[in-house]
């Protein structure tokens, strides 16, 4: 039974449409490529704040903060 974990930055913008093409995408890609079976597929998509979300040392937020 394979799991998918996509991680994006909460933000408030993700559409529920988006959200359910993520799932099915990573169903689809995980039966197309390693032939697993889409009924037993899971994808988890998790929100992440951008306090939590760090890159090169810096918090997304304050890297998205100086951006601007």
């Amino acid at each position: 039974m394979p799991l998918v974990n996509i991680k994006i930055t909460k933000e408030g913008n993700t559409t529920a449409e988006q959200k359910q093409a993520l799932i099915s995408g990573a169903t689809d890609l995980l039966h197309n490529v390693l032939g697993k079976n889409k009924a037993t597929t899971m994808v988890l998509i998790e929100e992440v704040e951008t306090d939590n979300w760090g890159i090169g040392g810096e918090s997304v937020t304050t890297i998205r903060k100086r951006r601007l």
